[in-house]
């Protein structure tokens, strides 16, 4: 089947998911299942001083109320373990919602009844929850992970200062949180053999899998972990928590599986967020809008007990060509949960980019496109040295967005076009996101009725993976899409990517089409050997393999069906190939906003993208990417905002009535284009990671058109009513 990648084929779950066959976590029939409830610290820094577990334990149904004093002892583990300590290891608390106590019933609404009713004596301190308090005690962390906090090159104290223009503005945004439909669950079941099988709403399998592993001193291969779907997780799902870990531990203690799903509130303290940022940032440039200077001091959220920076300053290092550029990660101390990766955690940075780059624009006289293009760089400037990009298409991104946007007809001046009673402003900004490669393996079977299974122990979180990689399979065996079934999400398939970074198709597509040529070679060499077969005695690399027929000109055909049923016992292979290597992927956002002036509301009417990311899988579930990325952003920009009791360090939103996420009557018109020059029957390489990208660029994109509008310059998110009257 020639030519089946890259089309936009429907989802091969898509009855699953709308009949409700498809089994989420919590959805897994566990026989004898106990269910937890967490009981979370009311104070944010303190210590425990006492549990009074009476009440609680005498309520029916109560198995269990377990706290630091009877919990196992765990091994921290390191990546992809998000907290710098593990909850209810001994009795001190860092931070408001904390578990310090777990609760174990016969049902549900036991367990909630009983730790409603666990009493808690604490020592309680003072905390700290305002960034703005203490932005005077902000000091550069150490390195995360490979990711240096500090970078330069050049000179860019001096070349600021010789500037003929500069731009100085510092930009923020507030701490924000994921909110997936499906909430964080975990079911563990302890096997008679001393192994755990945890039925886990995971970005990744395999790292859940390690971090349990280690935490709990089993040797490899004693945790199973599976994850069939994801109800949303946006990288609130890819580290491990301790929620995961606290369960299997009650599990250990009841000698009975546990299940715990947390309530949305506590989602607001357990798994992570985006830290709250400021960001410093100074543009020198030429008259003729030649950046010679890039200075960034970004200030973010941290805890007492770690250093980790998850909001990176990749696009402000890497994104325009600059001789002189100086970035700095700063961290302040908070009594706060532990921030977290969230879904294209460079947008912090980013938003303040390229908001810059338009105000560069406007101090010029230079077309905001045009500004970008004379900046353009075909070179990675943060290797030394610099490494050129393999195949990047950022200009014809520009160009193709601007001319389907309509740019050309647009009116510098701001506050000049109108409809009606509405002001009406155009904006665009640049996309761009990092993409990983994790090696990666999928296991093929054609079994002896001719069907074809894909095994591989990445996931599907709703972005297509299920689908994608049928397609990939099916174009490399040539066989129909409905001969092809893929099973993702459990440990017991082969080893593969975590779903975030961008990393799922880069780390899993070559693996699967190198599984599916493996295959198809070995039906073929059996067929060929096969006196029975039609195909007996031809060349093996004469065979054409398409819609499950393989033949080899005139009447000489034969059918995977045939000769695996001949054959009489499975065909079973695995790939391994990488033919990916770790990058970015860029594009263009362009959009219009309309401003209704005396009420101060504002809508984003319509979106127009172009991105490059190599070569286009699924047009359909790449479209799908990038409506998801603009809603992403058109939250980020004008609703979503956490917001913390200064006195108390307690979150005073946690739940979708107060914390506002997008809707459908937010959504705009969305036109989607794609940089994709690849044939159809060329090589499955050049495979970028691309799910995050669409967002990066639509908040600046929205403060640059509503600059255009009404001649106001926004600088800090979310944009909401009263900032625009």
């Amino acid at each position: 089947m020639s030519g089946l990648v890259g089309q936009g084929v429907a989802r091969v779950d898509g009855r699953a998911k709308v009949t409700g066959a498809a089994r989420y976590a919590a959805d897994q029939e566990v026989p004898g299942v106990l269910h937890g409830a967490l009981v979370m610290s009311t104070i944010a820094r303190g210590e425990v001083l006492e549990i009074d577990r009476r009440a609680a334990l005498a309520r029916p149904g109560v198995v269990a109320v377990h706290t630091h004093a009877d919990m196992p002892r765990l091994n921290l583990p390191n990546f992809p373990y998000n907290r710098p300590f593990i909850p209810m290891q001994d009795t001190r608390v860092h931070h408001h919602g904390q578990p310090v106590a777990y609760v174990v019933a016969q049902t549900l609404e036991q367990a909630q009844e009983a730790a409603g009713l666990v009493k808690v004596r604490y020592r309680a301190e003072d905390p700290v929850a305002r960034m703005a308090d203490v932005l005077d005690e902000a000091f550069l962390p150490d390195d995360f992970r490979d990711r240096p906090n500090e970078y330069s090159r050049g000179d860019a104290a001096a070349a600021l200062g010789q500037a003929a223009v500069r731009v100085d503005r510092t930009y923020s945004s507030p701490m924000q949180h994921h909110n997936p439909i499906e909430p964080h669950t975990t079911t563990a079941v302890w096997e008679d053999d001393g192994t755990l099988i945890l039925y886990e709403s995971t970005q990744g399998v395999v790292f859940a899998r390690n971090t349990v592993q280690i935490a709990f001193g089993m040797p490899e291969g004693s945790v199973r972990v599976v994850s069939p779907y994801l109800g949303g997780g946006f990288g609130a799902k890819g580290p491990t928590y301790p929620h995961t870990l606290l369960t299997a531990a009650a599990a250990r203690l009841c000698g009975r599986p546990v299940k715990l799903v947390l309530t949305r509130a506590q989602m607001y303290t357990s798994n992570g967020h985006r830290a709250e940022y400021r960001h410093h940032l100074r543009l020198g440039a030429t008259r003729q809008g030649a950046l010679t200077a890039v200075v960034s001091t970004s200030t973010a959220q941290m805890t007492r007990v770690d250093e980790n920076v998850y909001n990176g300053g990749d696009s402000t290092v890497r994104l325009y060509a600059c001789p002189n550029v100086h970035v700095r990660q700063l961290g302040v101390r908070l009594d706060l949960p532990t921030s977290s990766y969230m879904r294209s955690p460079e947008t912090t940075a980013h938003f303040g980019l390229e908001t810059a780059m338009d105000e560069l624009s406007y101090e010029l006289g230079i077309d905001p496109v045009e500004l970008r293009i004379r900046n353009h760089t075909e070179v990675d400037q943060q290797p030394d040295p610099p490494v050129p990009y393999a195949d990047k298409r950022l200009l014809e991104c520009y160009r193709a967005a601007a001319e389907a946007f309509g740019w050309a007809r647009r009116s510098p001046r701001p506050g000049t076009t109108r409809d009606g009673d509405e002001y009406v402003g155009w904006g665009m900004a640049t996309e761009t996101h990092t993409h990983t490669v994790i090696p990666s393996q999928a296991r093929l079977t054609i079994g002896p009725d001719g069907r074809a299974t894909l095994r591989a122990a990445t996931q599907e979180i709703g972005t297509g993976t299920y689908t994608v990689l049928t397609q990939i399979v099916c174009e490399g065996l040539g066989m129909p899409l409905d001969q092809v079934t893929t099973l993702l999400g459990d440990t017991a398939y082969p080893d593969a990517s975590l779903s975030a970074g961008s990393s799922t198709m880069p780390s899993v597509a070559a693996p699967a089409a190198d599984a599916a040529a493996k295959a198809r070679n070995a039906v073929i060499a059996l067929a060929v050997a096969d006196p029975r077969s039609p195909l007996h005695g031809v060349p093996a690399e004469e065979v054409v393999a398409r819609d499950g027929r393989l033949s080899a000109g005139g009447d000489r055909v034969d059918t995977y069906r045939a000769v695996m049923t001949r054959h009489g016992r499975s065909v079973e292979v695995t790939g391994d190939k990488r033919n990916s290597t770790p990058g970015h992927s860029f594009g263009a956002v362009f959009l219009e906003v309309r401003i209704q002036p005396r009420l101060g509301r504002l809508r984003v009417t319509r979106v127009v993208t172009a991105h490059d990311l190599g070569r286009v899988l699924n047009r359909r579930t790449a479209r799908g990417q990038v409506i998801g990325g603009v809603m992403w952003g058109l939250g980020f920009a004008l609703m979503e905002h956490t917001m913390v009791d200064p006195a108390t360090a307690r979150v005073v939103n946690p739940n979708l009535s107060t914390y506002l996420v997008p809707v459908c009557a937010d959504a705009p018109s969305v036109e989607a284009l794609f940089v994709d020059r690849l044939e159809p029957d060329a090589e499955l390489a050049g495979i970028r990671g691309f799910g995050e990208t669409p967002g990066t660029g639509v908040p600046a994109a929205i403060g640059n058109a509503i600059y255009h509008a009404i001649g106001r310059r926004l600088r800090d998110v979310p944009f909401t009513q009263d900032k625009l009257l």
